[in-house]
């Protein structure tokens, strides 16, 4: 079929699943379909435009919902899918739902037929239980399983897993998310040439994302594509100390770049159908505030803000404090050295900000690449005085890298967070 003519990509949306579980939930299947027409790509669901304004996690669903979000991303499918799917349909979301699959270099032979077999049957049952669910949007065939892209033998994979899915469900798209687009766009190239069944490209982008779709024109794609994760600079693009700790920014600094992330790459991009935004909720990654949009207490950083004004065209009522500054007298000191640090912080409501000072150990260099990993060592036995703008630290006897935090509340659900640095020399 000429692509100068409007089509219908990768879903018959004239055609329904007969196969229901008898579990299924009673609304209808809700069948999306992807149109194409020259020179722009639209998502269709249920028979109308539907640009995915969307977010990774699983909490505060209703709060998305209230921020203007229409949709979640998920990784994987387990016991409790059914039930998350459940959750977002209340909420008025649908569910882009990932099915996780092995990554390249972790010890999975994709040249096994029968480590394929296993993992084709996984991906099969997963389609099959979860296929009618009204919630569905599309499914999402494996996170950054691509590794670094060198494996023509999983996108072969993916090919003969997307044309299944296809098969046993022909009401909701495929897309595959890879991590950024290889050098010189070469894993845009390898889903051309040895995937052509995936209907989307999810493109992980955090530092480069304001590049994406210049260099995905140049790579040759000729799909849509979501931004599937973007944010901050990640803690592996990020300025370091002199002893090698990344240097994270501001809750407030971050705001402007996920500002400016989806104004480059999503907004008024017609080869662009929406994205999801990470993290919507909390995570230990490196820090344990690096990627979460959200404190651990569930505390709304600016960044909920953004986007709830990008997706919903106007500001909540609440705005979230701001961060100027945090500086301290010395960064390197001696065991049991004190330390005295400054914070600038405002509140563009006038709310009174209480300000709380933790000291905890630091990872001591990227994290573990998002596979879980444990919090940190806190130490509250060395803040002396902390009460708003100010705070004395006695640093801990045991050598090391360390964290200031200054955590900033509203009292209304809004905060701010910011770190600095710290080492005690041997």
């Amino acid at each position: 079929m000429p692509k100068s003519a409007p089509f219908i990509l990768g879903i018959a949306a004239a055609l329904g699943s007969t196969d229901v579980p008898e579990d299924a939930p009673s609304d209808p299947v809700v069948r999306s379909a992807i149109l194409s027409t020259p020179g722009r790509f639209e998502l269709i669901r249920d028979g109308k435009p539907f640009f995915v304004k969307g977010a990774g996690g699983t909490d505060h669903l209703d709060q998305l919902a209230a921020a203007g979000g229409n949709s979640i991303r998920t990784w994987g499918v387990d016991e409790g899918t059914g039930k998350l799917l459940d959750e977002a349909h209340a909420a008025g979301l649908t569910v882009t739902l990932g099915i996780w699959l092995r990554r390249v270099g972790t010890g999975f032979d994709y040249g096994s037929k029968e480590a394929l077999a296993r993992q084709t049957k996984r991906v099969r049952e997963a389609v099959e239980k979860h296929r009618s669910h009204p919630a569905l949007l599309m499914w999402s065939l494996g996170n950054e399983g691509e590794g670094h892209g060198e494996d023509p033998r999983y996108y072969e994979h993916l090919e003969t897993l997307a044309s299944m899915v296809h098969n046993l469900d022909p009401d909701h798209p495929t897309m595959t998310v890879i991590a950024e687009l290889g050098e010189d766009g070469c894993k845009i190239k390898d889903l051309e040439r040895l995937a052509p069944s995936i209907d989307a490209v999810g493109i992980n982008s955090y530092g480069g994302i304001r590049s994406v779709p210049r260099r995905y024109r140049e790579a040759g794609g000729s799909r849509p594509y979501l931004i599937t994760e973007f944010g901050p600079k990640g803690h592996w693009e990020s300025p370091r100390t002199d002893w090698g700790t990344p240097i994270e920014l501001s809750s407030t600094d971050k705001a402007g770049l996920y500002r400016s992330a989806y104004q480059a790459a999503v907004a008024a991009q017609p080869t662009c159908i929406g994205a999801y935004v990470f993290l919507w909720g909390q995570k230990q990654e490196t820090t344990a505030t690096w990627f979460g949009m959200y404190l651990e207490d569930g505390t709304r950083l600016g960044a909920v803000d953004v986007m709830t004004e990008l997706w919903s065209g106007k500001a909540p009522e609440n705005r979230a404090p701001e961060i100027g500054s945090l500086a301290v007298n010395r960064a390197s000191v001696g065991p049991g050295a004190i330390v005295e640090a400054t914070l600038e912080a405002r509140d563009v409501d006038g709310d009174e900000l209480e300000v709380e000072w933790v000291l905890r150990s630091a990872s001591p260099g990227d994290g573990s690449w998002g596979a879980p990993e444990s919090s940190l060592e806190e130490f509250p036995e060395a803040i002396l005085a902390g009460k708003r703008a100010r705070a004395k630290v006695r640093m801990p006897q045991r050598p090391g890298p360390y964290r200031l935090f200054a955590y900033v509340r509203d009292g209304s659900g809004s905060g701010a967070v910011h770190n600095v640095p710290l080492r005690v020399l041997e």
